[in-house]
C-alpha cells in the first residue's frame, strides 16, 4: 500500500471512531517506512484516543525528531501531556505550537487551559482571546466552562444560554448546561433532558453519551444507563474508558458478573488507569473474590500512590489487615502536606483501621478521629433540621391519622423493608431473608424516601413532605404504593414472591409505607447503642449518613431514631419487628425464626447456613456476612472506652431500657 493510501485508511479509521484499526494501519506501514513523520503522528493520535498517553507521547516525541518545525505535532504532544496534568511540560511545546502557526485554535484554547492550570491567568486570557477570535462560540463556551470550573454556577449558565439563543443547536453548549444542572443545581431530570437533545441531534456525540451515563445512574435508572453507555460504544467500539463506563454501569444495575467482564475488557483496551482498577475491585468485592479485589486495588495504588480511596477500600474489606509497608507508605502520603481533602479523609480511616487491627487503640482513635474531623465539614448535616423534621413527622402520622386512611394502599406483600441505623447488623438480617428460598435480596433501594418527598414539591404554598400527605385521598395512597412496587420492579431480576428493600434510613418512612402498603413487612436491626455509633464513627461511607462525622451528632441522631422508633411501635403495634444484633449472635437459629415468622415464611436451614450463599452484596459488611457468624464484633465499644464519655452520658436511659441479654452480650 502506498502512503498517500496508508495515511487514507488510517484517518478514515479515525474518523469512524476506530482508533485500534488506525493504530494497525500506522503500525503496519512504519515497518517498512519507521521515519513517516506522518504515520507517527497520526499513531500518536490513534494511541492518545485510546487513552494510552504514554505510548503516544513517545511516538509524537520520535516524530518530532524527525520534524522539529511541525507546529501540529507541538500541538499533539502538548495535549497529551497535559491530559496527564503535566501542565508544565505543556505550554512550551503549545507555545512553540502557536508561535509556528498562528492559525491555530484549539491550540491557542489548550495553551489558555494549560496556564490557567498552573495560575498563569492573564497570559491564559490572552490565549483565550486569540482562541474566541477564531471561533466566537466556543469562545463563549469555554469562558463558561471556566465559571463553572470555579463554582460559579450563575456566570456559567447565562454563557451556556447565550449560545443556545443564537444556536439552538450547540450540541456542546447543550453538554455543559447539563453538566451546570447535574453538579451545581443537583437537577438530573433537567441535565437529562438537555442530554438527550444532544444526543437526538448529534448520535455521534460520545461526550455527551457519557456525560448522559452518570446523570440516570444516580437517578437510579440503571437500565438506560447500561442503554447510554451501549450508545457511547458505538461511536468509539475501541475506547477501554467508555467501556469503564458500561462496567460500572452494570455493576450499579446488579449485573456484577457483566461487570466483572467488561471491565477486564476495557482494561485491555487501554483503560489501565487507577480509577479502572478500583471500579474492578469493587465489583470483585461484591462477588466475595477477596484476593484478586485486593489484587486490583494494589494495580490502582502502583498508578497513582496518593490514591487514599483505594487504601480506604482494602481496609473496608474489613476481614484484612495491611502489611507494615502498606501502613509506612500511608502515613508517609499524609506527611507530603500534598493530598486533596478527600484524600487526606480517606488514608485517615484507612490507618485508623490499620492500627486498630496491630491493637495500638489510642493510634487507631487518633487517626478515626482526625479523619471524621476533617470529613465533617465537607458535608452537610443539620442536627435541628433533622429533629424538627422527625418531629414533624410524627405529629402527622398519629394513631388517628393512619386509622383513617388505612386499607387505602396496593395489597402487595412483596417487599421486606430493612431499617434502623447504619453499622447496626441490617445486612446481616438481609443475608438471613436473601437465602430464602421465595425471597430475592436487592439492594440500598432509594425508592420510598423520594416518592415520600417528592409530594408537594411543586405546590404553589409549597407544603411538602409530610404535611403533604394531609390532603391525599384513596387514589393517592394507591398511587404511590404502586408506584413504589414499579419503581422497585427496576432493581428485581428474579421473579420470588418477595423482595428486601435494605435501606436502614428508611425509618422516618415507615408510617407512608404502610399507608401505601400496609403488607409490607418492616424489620428494624438493632445494635447496642455504644457498639453502633463507635462502628458508624470508624466508617467512611460512599454516600450520606452525614450524620456520622461528629461525636455529638451521632448520639443525638441516635436519640432521634429511638424515638421514632418507639412512635411506630405505639402507633402502629406489631408492625416493626427489632432484631437486635447481639441475639442473633448469640442465639442464631431462634432469631431466623423470628424474622421468618415475622415476614409470614417457612422456616428453611439455608437461612442458618446464609454465608454459604452467594450472592452480590455491595455494602461495607459484604465481607462480614459471607463467614459465619460469630462474636468478634460484640462490645468492642471497651477498647475505646476512655473516648466515649458522651456518648455513654447522652445515650444511658436508651442502655437502661435494653433487654438484660443484650447489654451483657455487649459487656456492660
Amino acid at each position: 500500500m502506498n502512503k498517500k493510501d496508508s495515511i487514507q485508511n488510517a484517518l478514515d479509521a479515525m474518523q469512524n471512531n476506530r482508533p485500534l484499526r488506525a493504530e494497525e494501519i500506522c503500525r503496519d506501514y512504519l515497518l517498512m517506512h519507521p521515519s513517516s513523520v506522518d504515520h507517527l503522528r497520526l499513531l500518536g493520535q490513534s494511541l492518545m484516543r485510546q487513552g494510552r498517553l504514554i505510548d503516544a507521547e513517545e511516538q509524537l516525541r520520535l516524530a518530532l525528531k524527525l520534524k522539529a518545525d511541525f507546529p501540529q505535532l507541538y500541538e499533539d504532544l502538548g495535549s497529551v501531556l497535559a491530559l496527564q496534568q503535566r501542565f508544565d511540560e505543556a505550554i512550551p511545546l503549545l507555545e512553540r505550537a502557536v508561535r509556528l502557526e498562528p492559525r491555530l485554535p484549539l491550540a491557542h484554547k489548550k495553551l489558555g487551559q494549560a496556564l490557567l492550570a498552573v495560575g498563569r491567568g492573564e497570559e491564559a486570557d490572552q490565549q483565550f482571546e486569540e482562541f474566541f477570535e477564531k471561533d466566537p462560540e466556543s469562545g463563549i463556551i469555554a469562558i463558561g466552562a471556566n465559571h463553572l470550573k470555579a463554582g460559579r454556577k450563575d456566570e456559567a449558565m447565562k454563557a451556556f444560554k447565550d449560545v443556545l439563543r443564537k444556536n439552538p443547536e450547540n450540541v456542546t453548549a447543550m453538554r455543559y448546561l447539563a453538566i451546570t444542572y447535574f453538579r451545581q443545581e443537583e437537577n438530573p431530570g433537567e441535565a437529562e433532558a438537555w442530554l438527550r437533545r444532544a444526543t437526538s441531534i448529534a448520535p455521534d456525540y460520545t461526550a455527551a453519551w457519557m456525560t448522559l451515563g452518570p446523570v440516570l445512574l444516580e437517578m437510579n435508572k440503571f437500565i438506560e444507563a447500561i442503554e447510554c453507555y451501549q450508545s457511547a460504544i458505538k461511536t468509539v467500539p475501541e475506547n477501554g474508558h467508555v467501556w469503564a463506563g458500561l462496567a460500572n454501569a452494570y455493576a450499579q444495575a446488579s449485573y456484577p458478573e457483566k461487570s466483572v467482564e467488561t471491565f477486564e475488557k476495557a482494561i485491555k483496551l487501554g483503560a489501565d488507569t487507577a480509577n479502572t482498577h478500583m471500579g474492578y475491585a469493587h465489583v470483585l468485592k461484591t462477588i466475595g473474590k477477596q484476593k484478586q479485589a485486593l489484587e486490583s486495588y494494589r494495580a490502582a495504588i502502583r498508578k497513582q500512590p496518593d490514591f487514599g480511596e483505594a487504601y480506604w477500600s482494602m481496609a473496608n474489606l474489613k476481614v484484612f489487615e495491611f502489611k507494615q509497608a502498606e501502613i509506612l507508605a500511608m502515613e508517609d502520603q499524609l506527611e507530603t502536606g500534598n493530598l486533596s481533602d478527600s484524600a487526606e479523609v480517606h488514608f485517615c480511616f484507612a490507618l485508623g483501621k490499620a492500627w486498630e487491627d496491630k491493637g495500638n487503640i489510642d493510634k487507631a482513635w487518633n487517626y478515626y478521629n482526625s479523619g471524621n474531623k476533617k470529613q465533617r465539614p465537607l458535608v452537610t448535616h443539620s442536627p435541628l433540621e433533622m429533629e424538627y423534621r422527625h418531629t414533624e413527622i410524627t405529629e402527622i402520622f398519629t394513631r388517628e391519622f393512619i386509622e383513617k386512611n388505612e386499607n387505602n394502599g396496593v395489597d402487595a406483600a412483596d417487599p421486606i423493608l430493612i431499617v434502623g441505623l447504619p453499622r447496626a447488623g441490617s445486612t446481616l438480617v438481609e443475608q438471613i431473608l436473601a437465602s430464602h428460598s421465595q425471597v430475592e435480596g436487592t439492594s440500598e433501594l432509594p425508592v420510598l424516601s423520594q416518592i415520600a418527598t417528592s409530594i408537594g414539591r411543586y405546590r404553589a404554598d409549597r407544603v411538602g413532605f409530610p404535611k403533604s400527605v394531609v390532603d391525599l385521598d384513596q387514589r393517592d395512597w394507591l398511587g404511590y404504593g404502586q408506584e413504589y412496587i414499579n419503581e422497585a420492579a427496576r432493581h428485581r431480576i428474579t421473579k420470588k414472591p418477595f423482595f428486601t428493600d435494605k435501606l436502614p434510613n428508611n425509618f422516618p418512612f415507615i408510617g407512608f409505607l404502610h399507608l401505601v402498603l400496609p403488607n409490607a413487612k418492616v424489620i428494624n436491626a438493632r445494635r447496642f447503642p455504644l457498639d453502633n455509633c463507635l462502628g458508624a464513627y470508624k466508617q467512611l461511607f460512599a454516600k450520606g449518613q452525614n450524620f456520622t462525622y461528629d461525636i455529638e451528632d451521632l448520639s443525638h441522631y441516635y436519640l432521634n431514631y429511638d424515638r421514632m422508633i418507639k412512635h411506630w411501635h405505639d402507633v402502629l403495634p406489631g408492625k416493626v419487628l427489632d432484631v437486635h444484633y447481639e441475639d442473633t449472635v448469640m442465639d442464631l437459629e431462634t432469631q431466623v425464626r423470628r424474622i421468618l415468622s415475622h415476614c409470614g415464611l417457612p422456616f428453611e436451614e439455608s437461612c442458618v447456613r446464609f454465608h454459604e450463599n452467594p450472592r452480590a452484596v455491595k455494602t461495607a459488611s459484604s465481607e462480614q456476612v459471607r463467614q459465619p457468624i460469630y462474636t468478634g464484633a460484640l462490645g468492642k465499644w471497651r477498647q475505646y472506652e476512655k473516648y466515649l464519655s458522651l456518648w455513654l452520658e447522652d445515650l444511658e436511659d436508651v442502655i437502661n431500657e435494653l433487654p438484660e441479654a443484650v447489654k451483657q452480650a455487649a459487656k456492660t
